[in-house]
């Protein structure tokens, strides 16, 4: 073996003696101003909107592609939520081997991907009700997950109002002496959920008789249709949800007003059973029998688990958009971004998904207004897209 010492890379010696001023000024000039290569003939370039062009949200929202950093994924959001409408059977070829009924050119094109749409409470507390709505209302999504917070509140706003207040204008103590509650920048009085409570009280003492009557147990699901329909207010999400048989999933609904009525209502009564087994069937199913899955999660925590779960049981959803403000340094499945779910399986390998870091009620109407509600025509939107 050599004795020879091996070469270690060039190195500054801050003890050495200085390069010469002309040396040196060579040297910082080759660091500074190395050469780089060509950058492909197709690559995008860096580009905002002209308001010279006059004032086009349509184009606006079209030059946020090449604007960068979160404007550019918001354009990646909107594209992913146009591929998973625009997706049929058709685009992929019938086989041998394959469902004979499926061969049927014209069948496979009126199979569409199954949209599971989710979203935290906080989304049907403030505004976005109404943008989640609209959705419902006219089937643009298949399947909805939320939290039990997402559910009474859809229900306590039929009967009185949530009022904006200011992130740091009340003292909690203050509210409290008063009975009102805080969420962020809104004001929701103690009197809505003694009306919303009012409501139920009676409706819960109607489900426990029909249990014992018919044997069968109550799960989150069959509750909250039970709800949409009861509550017969075309406000409501879940009137609609109601309405149109679109399931609405919430394995959390003890975890908020429902869940304390159930509590008081058990020292009255007791026996009622809501069953969350039932409906961990039904939401894998939803996945597990469909030709291809979008998933649009809206924050993070139970709703984006429990979503992607159950798109783990057919190997990943083929169109995925997570938008939330989470990171992922803290290993929390809220913040943790596309590429770990595809490491669970819970999003194709071949999958393109999105992850757009922002707050949700400032992206997500105009998302819509670019895909859901674009050119929105009530009969036609589903052969058009």
């Amino acid at each position: 073996m050599s004795s020879t010492a091996p070469k270690s890379p060039a190195v500054h010696n801050l003890d050495s003696t200085p390069a010469s001023p002309p040396l040196a000024a060579a040297s910082a000039t080759n660091f500074v101003l190395g050469e780089s290569v060509e950058m492909p003939s197709s690559t995008p370039q860096c580009r905002g909107y002209d308001f010279n062009q006059g004032v086009d949200v349509a184009k606006i929202m079209d030059a946020m592609m090449t604007t960068g950093f979160q404007a550019t994924n918001m354009a990646r959001a909107v594209e992913e939520i146009r591929r998973m409408r625009r997706w049929r059977l058709s685009d992929t070829e019938w086989k041998e081997g394959d469902d004979p009924e499926l061969k049927d050119p014209a069948v496979r094109k009126s199979i569409r991907a199954k949209i599971f749409f989710s979203y935290t409470s906080n989304q049907i507390s403030c505004g976005q009700r109404e943008v989640i709505k609209f959705l419902v209302q006219h089937k643009m999504v298949d399947v909805l997950v939320t939290t039990a917070g997402g559910i009474e509140e859809d229900f306590i706003k039929c009967f009185r109002p949530t009022y904006m207040g200011d992130f740091s204008k009340y003292k909690g103590k203050d509210l409290r002496l008063k009975g009102i509650n805080r969420i962020g920048n809104l004001l929701i009085p103690n009197n809505n959920y003694c009306q919303f409570e009012d409501w139920f009280a009676p409706l819960l003492s109607k489900m426990h008789d029909e249990q014992e009557s018919t044997g069968k147990f109550w799960t989150p699901s069959t509750m909250i249709e039970r709800m949409g329909k009861e509550i017969d207010n075309e406000d409501s999400v879940y009137y609609w949800a109601a309405k149109n048989g679109i399931p609405v999933f919430c394995p959390a609904l003890t975890d908020g007003s429902v869940g304390d009525m159930i509590y008081f209502h058990s020292y009255k009564r007791s026996g009622f059973v809501l069953d969350i087994a039932g409906d961990i069937t039904k939401v894998n199913d939803a996945a597990v029998r469909s030709h291809a899955t979008g998933m649009i999660i809206l924050g993070g925590g139970l709703v984006k688990h429990h979503t992607c779960n159950a798109n783990l049981m057919r190997n990943g959803a083929d169109f995925s958009l997570f938008i939330n403000t989470g990171q992922e340094f803290d290993g929390s499945d809220s913040g943790a971004r596309p590429d770990e779910a595809i490491s669970w399986g819970k999003i194709r390998i071949t999958a393109q998904p999105v992850k757009l870091y922002a707050e949700a009620t400032l992206v997500w109407p105009w998302i819509v207004a670019e895909t859901f509600a674009k050119d929105f025509d009530e009969e036609k939107w589903k052969e058009e897209i």
